[in-house]
């Protein structure tokens, strides 16, 4: 059948899934595959497209295909990275979901928490990230509209750092960054896939302009047992 490779893409992606194939092995090779699908070469070649287009393997020249380990996805500490950008390594994996857009002016509250002016207008969007049919990432940004007008839901939904910098045309230079762990609250238990889970990996961030104007307020908040922060580290 014409499907049978999406089959064969199915059975190996739950194999990686559930840990029988271990991340960093070698997948079989194209001719071992066939012979353990009773199937054509060019049929296994479509399957393993399929996952590399998916981010289940990475193609290795002359050694073939290695299992990447999807449980948990590199979330860079240092670096300023959009989930867009993240989720491209993972294919149709990852979806974003827009839960709340409105417009906001900024209280004696929230100027205490985002670090705002008083009475500054801003977009207060919250996002549910969905990785592996499982809502694993809330998303709550406070993003000033005097930097950043003409935000939209649409937008939202693609990629915000996307819009500022290419429709914009302004250069997102630096943020500050706060990790904690902190026990979930009502809207993560609503929003989020957290039966089991006691704690939720929070990360706090200001996120500045060029010129030094904070323009971004975001509180990411993580199921713990998807995401790995990395960095990159020197000794001087």
């Amino acid at each position: 059948m014409n499907n049978k490779f999406i089959r064969i893409y199915e059975d190996i992606a739950d194999r990686i899934r559930t840990g029988e194939i271990e991340a960093g092995t070698l997948l079989q090779s194209e001719l071992d595959l066939s012979e353990s699908y009773q199937t054509s070469r060019e049929t296994i070649r479509k399957a393993l497209k399929m996952l590399y287009e998916e981010g289940y393997i990475q193609k290795i020249q002359g050694k073939g295909s290695i299992v990447l380990d999807i449980r948990k996805i590199d979330f860079p500490i240092s670096g300023l990275v959009s989930f867009k950008e993240l989720a491209k390594k993972m294919g149709h994996r990852a979806q974003t979901y827009v839960k709340v857009f409105e417009e906001q002016q900024v209280d004696q509250a929230l100027h205490k928490k985002i670090n705002f002016g008083l009475n500054e207008q801003v977009w207060e969007i919250r996002r549910v990230r969905k990785v592996d049919g499982e809502h694993v990432i809330l998303d709550k940004d406070y993003i000033s509209q005097r930097l950043v007008p003409g935000l939209s839901k649409e937008i939202c939904n693609d990629s915000i750092y996307q819009y500022i910098e290419q429709e914009l045309g302004l250069s997102i230079s630096f943020a500050k960054k706060e990790i904690l762990v902190e026990e979930p609250t009502a809207e993560d238990r609503e929003l989020l896939d957290l039966e089991g889970f006691h704690n939720v990996v929070v990360v706090r961030s200001q996120v500045y302009l060029e010129d030094a104007s904070q323009f971004q307020y975001t509180e990411s908040r993580h199921r713990p047992d998807k995401f790995r922060f990395v960095d990159f580290a020197r000794r001087r």
